[in-house]
């Protein structure tokens, strides 16, 4: 029996960072990989905040409140270190950057709650306004339409039935984008999720933190790991190692983000893992150790920038 995505499940796991002032777009321009100083109205988009060294600190989905105010959400295990972080380089920058998770809720909105706001035709990170509320088109799952539901918390729950947080977390797993969480902080390139190719690198903007390795990356062809979508009858969690039978030495890929198969599908999990190319081609692979339980891994549910 397929596995039904659909209703209204709170986010949790999830935190707002504002960033408030006319300098604010500028300011997160300057510091992430996506261009915020076109980001308007009718668009969300996805972002990495990346170390000198070209390794991914943090990821955000970033919008737009109005011309002062940019809200920027991210994992909520590394809102209070990447908002320090991003703090010390304000200088003189006519901004204020704060945490603002206790004024927002977030919902995921899966299936017919997701087809019943907005026009059901919006592409991946279009944005809508439902009164107060902010409604992010996501990328979908096994072909359900996914949005992102933020409001101010006194605003009413989003119409839908009930869905568990477990249930979206799946979800958000078999989209193939994964967000950034403590167990991935300086572990990896942008590439290395895919972002290049879903949204999250906007190559012809100016500098950021760790932009010559990032176009490195690109166009010098020493990419070496890529995103995959995987399979284990074994628990996984974000931050496990992928190793192949050979060679027991050297893991070849890490867990970013893993969720339970839900009910009625056989026993599992699901998982993103940045996977060494060679190795996925070669497969043979275990989680935690060369003898620990297989892991599966397939093609993510996107094409990737150099096969577009």
């Amino acid at each position: 029996m397929q596995i039904k995505l659909n209703g209204v499940a709170p986010l949790r796991h999830l935190g707002v960072i504002r960033a408030q002032g006319i300098d604010a777009a500028k300011f997160l321009h300057g510091q992430l990989s996506q261009d915020f100083l076109t980001l308007g109205l009718s668009e969300a988009r996805l972002a990495a905040y990346c170390s000198a060294k070209g390794r991914m600190l943090a990821s955000f989905i970033g919008l737009q409140r109005s011309p002062t105010e940019i809200l920027l959400i991210c994992s909520l295990d590394i809102l209070a270190a990447t908002l320090k972080r991003l703090s010390m380089f304000i200088l003189r920058a006519q901004l204020k950057l704060s945490d603002a998770s206790a004024d927002y809720a977030l919902y995921g909105l899966a299936g017919e709650a997701a087809e019943a706001v907005g026009d059901g035709k919006q592409t991946v990170w279009a944005r809508t306004d439902v009164g107060p509320a902010s409604v992010i088109s996501l990328y979908p799952a096994e072909g359900v339409r996914r949005v992102l539901w933020l409001a101010p918390f006194d605003q009413k729950i989003p119409a839908g039935v009930a869905m568990s947080e477990s249930n979206w977390a799946w979800g958000e797993v078999r989209s193939g984008i994964a967000m950034i969480s403590t167990p991935l902080v300086e572990a990896l390139v942008p590439q290395m999720l895919n972002y290049e190719s879903v949204g999250g690198i906007n190559f012809k903007k100016g500098c950021y933190p760790g932009q010559e390795v990032v176009a490195r990356s690109q166009f010098r062809g020493t990419l070496k790991r890529r995103a995959y979508l995987a399979h284990s009858d074994a628990a996984m969690i974000a931050g496990d190692e992928i190793f192949q039978a050979a060679d027991d030495s050297q893991a070849c890929g890490i867990v970013a983000q893993a969720a339970a198969v839900p009910a009625p599908s056989p026993a599992g999990f699901d998982a993103i893992v940045s996977l060494q190319i060679r190795a996925k081609e070669a497969g043979d692979l275990h989680v935690g150790n060369a003898h620990g339980p297989v892991l599966t891994a397939t093609a993510p549910p996107y094409p990737l920038l150099a096969d577009i």
